[in-house]
């Protein structure tokens, strides 16, 4: 199914047939009513999956050695901070 882009107001258009089958007014945007161009994009832009660790599974840091002993934030964050829930 080809993609169609308004590159003026950058609405996208699903088709059945190619830009070059479609008449003169279907070439045309619905939106504003510029010239619709094909998508340059064709296909998935994501080239590999990003987390591959199964979500919130601890991945050990690299070179094997945690750096920090204790949790980042071991005070308050604000001064008025009196616990969670609290107003």
């Amino acid at each position: 199914m080809p993609t169609l882009v308004c590159r003026a107001c950058g609405r996208v258009v699903y088709t059945t047939a190619p830009l070059d089958a479609l008449f003169t007014e279907e070439r045309r945007c619905p939106r504003c009513g510029a010239f619709l161009d094909t998508e340059r994009r064709e296909g998935s832009r994501r080239q590999s999956n990003r987390r591959t660790s199964g979500g919130s599974a601890k991945v050990p840091p690299p070179g094997g050695l945690e750096r920090r002993a204790a949790e980042r934030r071991s005070g308050k964050r604000r001064r008025d901070d009196h616990g969670p829930y609290q107003g």
